[in-house]
C-alpha cells in the first residue's frame, strides 16, 4: 500500500481500503494472537492514514476474503482471493456534483432503541441527493446485532437508494472519529453515503439457487440491462464466505468472471463476509427495476453474493 499511495498525484478525499484477516495475522490463532493481531492491524491503519492528507475520510475494514481488479496490469482481471494476504485501497478524489461521506453507528448498550436523529447527522435522512449506501456490519456474531443491523437498514429500505454492502470482521479505521472511541465489543455499521443527482446505481443477488456459470451469468445480464453509463464506474462484490470456488464445486473465479464478461471495463471490488446486505434493485433517474408494492424488501441474507454498480457521473 505505501507505494501505491506514494504515485497518487490527484489527493484523495475518500479512501476505502479492505484487507483479509490474513494480512493481519497467520493461519492459525490463540488468544494472544487475536489481541496481537488487533493491535497489529490498528498499526497498520494508523501507518496508512498518515500517508493520506490530513483531511481525507478514511474507512478500512478488515474481511475473511477480498475481491479485487488489480489496477496495474493491462488485462485488469477481477479477482476472487479467497486465502492467502490481500488487501486494497480505493482513493475517492474531489468529484464534482458527488458527496461521499463515512458514517458509524455503535450498538448502544444502555438504549435499546436506536436514536433516528443520527441518521439526519450522517446526511442518511432528509437528503434528496442521496443515491448509494454501502454497509458494513462488525461484530455481528454479538447479541443484538442482527437488531440493530435492522434498526439501521430497514429506514433506508427506500426505493430511490441503494443499499449494498455485508458483515466483515471488524474495521480498523474511521477516521471521522477518535479511533480510541471504538468500543472493541460492541457491535454496530460502518459505511459510505454516495449522494448527488449524477449518480445512477444497480444491484442484483444472486441466491442460493445461482450455483453454476448459467445462472451466475443470468444474474449479471439483469446487471447490465439496467444499462448504468459504464465509464466513470466501479463494480462492487459482496459475496458470501460460504460461497466462492468450493460453491462452484472447485471452479474458482466464477463470478468474478461473469461480472468481467459483461463489464470488460468496470473495475470490481468488495470481499467475502459473514452475510450479505442488498436485493434486486436500479436506480437510473427515477426508473426502478421493480416496484416493491410497498412492501420493503429484504435486505438481509446469507449464501448469497450482492454486484453492485455506482456511476459517478460523466468525467469532464
Amino acid at each position: 500500500l505505501p507505494r501505491f499511495v506514494q504515485k497518487v498525484h490527484v489527493l484523495p478525499q475518500t479512501v476505502l481500503y479492505i484487507a483479509d484477516a490474513e494480512t493481519f495475522s497467520g493461519h492459525e490463532e490463540c488468544h494472544e494472537q487475536k489481541k496481537a493481531r488487533k493491535r497489529n492491524s490498528k498499526e497498520t491503519a494508523i501507518a496508512l492514514e498518515k500517508l493520506l492528507p490530513k483531511r481525507c475520510q478514511v474507512l478500512g475494514l478488515v474481511t475473511p476474503g477480498i475481491v479485487v481488479t488489480p489496477m496495474g496490469s493491462s488485462s485488469n482481471q477481477p479477482q476472487e482471493i479467497e486465502e492467502g494476504e490481500a488487501g486494497f485501497a480505493l482513493l475517492f478524489p474531489k468529484i464534482d456534483g458527488v458527496k461521499i461521506h463515512t458514517f458509524h453507528f455503535s450498538k448502544d448498550l444502555k438504549n435499546r432503541v436506536f436514536d433516528e436523529s443520527k441518521f439526519a447527522e450522517a446526511g442518511l435522512k432528509n437528503n434528496p441527493d442521496l443515491r448509494v449506501v454501502l454497509l458494513f456490519g462488525y461484530n455481528s456474531w454479538k447479541s443484538g446485532a442482527t437488531r440493530f443491523l435492522h434498526q439501521i437498514v430497514n429506514p433506508l429500505n427506500e426505493k430511490s437508494i441503494i443499499l449494498a454492502g455485508g458483515q466483515v470482521e471488524s474495521f480498523t479505521s474511521l477516521t471521522s472519529e477518535n479511533n480510541n472511541a471504538q468500543p472493541g465489543d460492541a457491535c454496530g455499521v460502518v459505511g459510505l453515503a454516495f449522494s448527488g443527482p449524477q449518480i445512477q446505481s444497480a444491484t442484483v443477488l444472486l441466491d442460493q439457487d445461482v450455483a453454476d456459470e448459467r445462472t451466475a451469468e443470468a444474474a449479471i445480464q439483469r446487471l447490465k440491462a439496467a444499462n448504468i453509463p459504464e465509464h466513470n464506474t466501479i463494480g462492487f462484490m459482496f459475496a458470501c464466505v460460504g460461497r466462492g470456488y468450493r460453491y462452484y464445486k472447485t471452479k474458482r473465479n466464477m463470478e468474478a468472471d461473469a461480472f468481467r464478461k459483461f463489464f470488460p471495463n468496470i473495475p470490481l471490488f468488495g470481499f467475502f463476509g459473514h452475510g450479505e446486505i442488498g436485493c434486486d434493485r436500479i436506480v437510473t433517474g427515477n426508473f426502478v427495476l421493480r416496484e416493491c408494492n410497498d412492501i420493503k424488501d429484504d435486505l438481509l441474507h446469507g449464501y448469497t453474493t450482492v454486484m453492485t454498480l455506482i456511476h459517478l457521473g460523466s468525467s469532464k
